[in-house]
């Protein structure tokens, strides 16, 4: 049985599979570079925004992760990233989630899920939290530290939609933050329409435009043109609640019974 090395010699070759292990993460880095610039400049001419990794990401991640991302191995260390993050979840550790979040959406910021996941936790599940947190009794700060959640969560699909200018899942989930959290009608009937001219939009955005703006003071008459126009295209678009916006609309209209779907009793 050949002798273990001495500790000095341990550490000789501990170094020398580390810097293995560096050269050939590099090595594999400076291999895709040709690929990576074709990317790139893909992404240019496609005007979608690319993210460099800057010092900012290594204050955020261990060395051997920035060196991993910095060879090549982004996606790999997003997802493990986001694992993390999920585990913080779970301890309802939201700051440190946060954190993560920011990374994970920074190393693969075309990625929609992890952008659309990472509004949803801030703007729904870190706001319920903090406003169910035992250890703060003043309901003023727990309501002011859920409004820091909303605006998280509403400034994570908005910096997505930036990376993914044509991501109906995107326009849909700020139209949701917009109406459920900060009740902004008219910014979430904008959000709806602007998912509704989205590459592989659902069918239901263009309502829910217009239900939105149903509910915007001074802007009935437009709400009832969309409202009308969408029950004029046939009886798979008359939905209850289309029905009975339409009908609330013309009631607040007082429109002639000449222009009514729903004549007046």
């Amino acid at each position: 049985m050949q002798p273990l090395p001495s500790p000095p010699g341990r550490l000789r070759a501990f170094g020398r599979r580390y810097a293995v292990g560096i050269l050939l993460v590099l090595g594999f880095g400076l291999a895709r570079l040709p690929f990576e610039r074709g990317l790139a400049r893909e992404r240019v001419a496609n005007s979608v925004n690319s993210v460099a990794l800057d010092l900012s990401v290594r204050e955020r991640v261990t060395q051997n992760e920035f060196i991993a991302a910095l060879g090549g191995f982004r996606s790999l260390v997003a997802d493990l990233l986001w694992i993390e993050a999920l585990t913080d979840w779970e301890r309802v550790e939201y700051g440190k989630m946060n954190l993560k979040f920011g990374t994970v959406t920074t190393l693969v910021p075309h990625n929609v899920m992890f952008w659309d996941m990472a509004g949803w936790h801030m703007a729904y599940n870190a706001s319920v939290a903090v406003m169910e947190d035992p250890k703060e009794p003043k309901i003023a700060v727990r309501k002011k530290r859920q409004r820091e959640y909303f605006v998280l969560g509403r400034d994570y699909i908005e910096h997505g939609i930036k990376n993914n200018p044509q991501s109906a899942t995107l326009y849909h989930m700020l139209g949701e933050i917009e109406q459920r959290k900060f009740e902004d009608h008219l910014a979430a009937s904008a959000a709806y329409e602007k998912a509704s001219e989205c590459p592989h939009a659902m069918t239901y955005e263009k309502r829910d435009a217009a239900y939105e703006l149903a509910k915007v003071p001074g802007r009935e008459r437009e709400a009832w043109q969309r409202l009308r126009a969408l029950y004029d295209m046939g009886p798979q678009e008359r939905l209850p609640t289309l029905e009975t916006d339409l009908r609330d609309l013309e009631e607040k209209l007082q429109l002639p019974p000449e222009q009514r779907v729903y004549k007046p009793r």
